[in-house]
């Protein structure tokens, strides 16, 4: 039955979850892509944008007159923004340089300022520039903080947790994630556990180039680096990571990252973004390995690959 929302920030979730045929090997696992693109703004990060706003003005830290800010790769970003756009909200976004020229001009559109921060500080830069903003002038601006919001992996715990259950009937066995915020993960992961009280393995996916999280959980000194894959690998632990819930890292290079994306694209009919690519990856690697044998994956598909067609990507 069709719904009627009363504004676009309402009509997040209830996306597809899609077989994935051809970019797996036969005869293992059988892997279920969460097409997340399908969201209202075309990524997972529409569930946090709408949560982390509704939840700021119920607990009356949005007042009127003020303005949101908060740093972002980009799909949060654009996800607050329409959000913003909808509602009337004032919004300014801290942002690597080297995000696709998309993402500059969907957020734009939006009506969201846009502030540009050193591409070779990562999103360590724009946090750090969107801190600042709000320190000087906390009557003016108000901070989100998605890598530190419980509001981000209780969105998952609400909507995306319960989409996948309800999909697989509750078969799911593995999930495997891409880590930014880590809210994806940690959400879903703690519905099926902690909720649900199914057993599961869930799979954390983070950049080869730089790997924090194995580096972390090995008690080594964080050394982040740069890397290609858009939206995943923060370069620090955030908050809304919650690594007891997670099972196993796994690492992806940037050249993995891109071939899924565009297999993802050719063999599958899924117009996909880097990062889709580099769960995928991670995916269908596990999927050929004998202890996965006749198990369910279900592996988080993050955005579209619109926002990537001037990247190197689709070069």
């Amino acid at each position: 039955m069709t719904q009627i929302f009363t504004d676009n920030s309402l009509s997040i979730g209830r996306t597809p979850l899609v077989r994935l045929n051809r970019v797996v090997a036969p005869g293992g696992a059988t892997v279920y892509g969460k097409v997340e693109g399908r969201n209202p703004a075309y990524s997972v990060k529409c569930r946090i944008g709408a949560a982390m706003i509704h939840d700021a003005q119920q607990r009356g830290l949005l007042k009127a007159g003020m303005e949101i800010v908060e740093p972002t790769s980009g799909n949060t970003g654009i996800a607050l923004a329409f959000v913003a756009a909808a509602k009337g909200i004032p919004l300014t976004l801290t942002m690597p340089e080297t995000m696709s020229l998309e993402r500059r001009k969907i957020l734009k559109a939006f009506g969201a300022k846009l502030v540009l921060t050193s591409g070779t500080k990562g999103m360590a830069g724009a946090v750090t520039e969107a801190e600042q903003m709000a320190d000087e002038n906390p009557d003016r601006y108000l901070l989100l903080h998605q890598f530190k919001n419980p509001a981000n992996p209780e969105i998952h715990l609400q909507t995306t947790g319960p989409e996948i259950w309800e999909a697989t009937s509750g078969t799911i066995d593995v999930l495997v994630s891409g880590v930014g915020t880590g809210g994806t993960i940690s959400g879903i992961s703690r519905y099926i556990k902690n909720v649900q009280g199914k057993k599961i393995l869930s799979v954390a996916v983070e950049p080869s180039a730089s790997p924090v999280i194995s580096q972390y959980l090995a008690g080594e000194m964080l050394q982040p680096g740069p890397h290609k894959i858009q939206g995943i690998g923060a370069g620090f632990i955030p908050e809304t990571l919650d690594l007891d819930l997670v099972d196993r890292v796994e690492q992806v290079s940037n050249d993995e990252a891109y071939e899924f994306a565009r297999r993802l694209t050719r063999e599958e009919g899924l117009l996909s973004g880097i990062s889709c690519g580099a769960a995928t990856a991670v995916a269908a690697r596990l999927s050929g390995q004998p202890e996965f044998s006749g198990q369910n994956i279900v592996v988080i598909l993050p955005d579209s690959g619109e926002r990537y067609l001037s990247s190197d990507l689709f070069s």
